[in-house]
């Protein structure tokens, strides 16, 4: 087993606007409506696009925050928090806990693109619609930002601190779990070891394992806190959230066995530029 250091905290993110076509018909609950090309909910959450003070992701030039977890924490906990607690209950160790929530994520979705979903380009679910889906007809539906928002909310309901992160192309979760033997590599949050990578979009992945073309990557991170509140607002609304400020900046890393690597920071602006975020293929 090796360990990393990489380079996590919020970065630059500039993403490609993609194409949004077809989904007002694809869900056509009376939460979401339509504005200027995208479908919004009722927090006034953009779900066809990632990037922008309004979108799931609220990616900006100066970093990124999920806001659509939050959707299903705080006093807007629902079922996919409860699901997370109930495993808690049943699994006291927490090795075998960790496990039996990323195997309820990777065997209960079935990796599928959003354009074969909803016939858009992106379309992202939150927490609960996702997990309804698995305990209603058994098997969910989603790609990695999907996984990653349930696995995320489970996670802190079961007790975990969790951290979603992105990199080029991808999106998924660390869990910090120093003790986990398990894992193929650890990496550091801002300097704290014993984080491990959950990535679900595999059928055969087991947690801790980690897509080797990200190991040397700079990844961008942003910790997930339970107390953290969600916020709802009108559906009717035409004023965009604004996420609140960005957490800690960001740090150098380096790899095992590798020269040290900074991390060019010009004046705040950062170094990662995602070219197409969430147009991803199954990892593994």
């Amino acid at each position: 087993m090796r360990s990393i250091r990489v380079l996590l905290g919020l970065m630059v993110v500039l993403l490609v606007a993609v194409a949004t076509v077809g989904y007002a018909s694809a869900f056509p609950s009376e939460g979401f409506y339509a504005r200027d090309g995208h479908v919004f909910d009722d927090w006034a959450i953009s779900r066809t696009r990632a990037f922008g003070e309004d979108g799931f992701y609220q990616i900006t030039r100066t970093g990124f925050r999920p806001a659509i977890v939050f959707q299903s924490l705080g006093e807007n906990a629902d079922l996919a928090y409860s699901l997370g607690e109930q495993i808690a209950d049943e699994y006291p160790d927490r090795l075998l806990r960790a496990e039996a929530i990323f195997r309820f994520v990777r065997d209960g979705v079935r990796y599928t693109s959003d354009i074969d979903r909803t016939g858009s380009e992106e379309f992202a679910q939150n927490a609960d619609e996702l997990a309804a889906a698995i305990v209603g007809d058994d098997i969910g539906y989603g790609d990695c930002e999907d996984m990653t928002v349930l696995l995320a909310v489970m996670y802190r309901a079961a007790g975990f601190r969790c951290a979603v992160v992105l990199v080029p192309g991808h999106t998924a979760l660390l869990v910090h779990l120093p003790d986990y033997r398990k894992a193929t590599v650890f990496f550091e949050l801002d300097g704290e070891p014993g984080w491990i990578w959950a990535e679900a979009t595999g059928r055969n992945n087991p947690l801790g394992w980690a897509p080797r073309q990200y190991l040397n990557d700079d990844i961008a991170a942003y910790e997930v806190y339970a107390e953290e509140p969600a916020y709802r607002i009108p559906f009717e609304a035409e004023a965009p959230l604004t996420p609140p400020p960005a957490p800690g900046t960001a740090v150098t890393a380096t790899g095992q066995g590798a020269a040290y690597r900074p991390f060019p920071f010009l004046g705040g602006i950062g170094f990662l530029w995602v070219l197409s975020l969430f147009r991803r293929r199954r990892k593994r």
